[in-house]
């Protein structure tokens, strides 16, 4: 079997992934694998951690987060841009157990052998986007379409 991806030195930020192979569009990649963690959890092992613009910690649902600094696999690695290539998708399991739901990356559009993979992170964070926030979760994806910051813009609320 031909390897589909390979993670390298990326020209966005640090790591990234690449495809080894051409990827045609609506193509399941990876799974976003690591530790199931409750919010709680993660809040206490990372606390303060949110100040340095990095993290592997992928939002699954209301309960939980899955923290690929323990059990993670290459997707960890897939950097944002504000042009994505890819999307993350939520695949809800039939039971009960919210623990195993899964985040999979799928292909947006066919991609060439050599790209890099790229989802839009899209980062909410409660507390208001400060210039310093969003310089601490800057993009560098260059883009032109790049709103210079990986956290979710939301609208403005409308004043009373």
């Amino acid at each position: 079997m031909t390897r589909r991806i390979q993670v390298r030195r990326s020209p966005i930020h640090g790591n990234g992934v690449f495809a080894a192979a051409d990827l045609p569009s609506e193509s399941r990649v990876i799974e976003y694998c690591g530790t199931r963690l409750s919010h709680a959890q993660a809040d206490r092992r990372y606390e303060g951690n949110a100040e340095t613009g990095h993290t592997f910690l992928f939002t699954l649902n209301e309960k939980y987060v899955i923290d690929a600094n323990q059990g993670g696999n290459a997707a960890r690695w897939i950097n944002h841009s504000c042009a994505p290539n890819c999307q993350a998708f939520l695949i809800e399991h039939k039971g009960r157990d919210r623990r195993l739901d899964r985040v999979v990356i799928e292909t947006l559009q066919p991609i060439k052998a050599g790209e890099e993979l790229a989802y839009n992170y899209a980062i909410t964070l409660d507390e208001r986007h400060t210039p310093r926030l969003k310089k601490l979760w800057a993009c560098r994806c260059g883009a032109a379409s790049c709103t210079g910051t990986m956290l979710n813009t939301r609208p403005r609320r409308a004043r009373s």
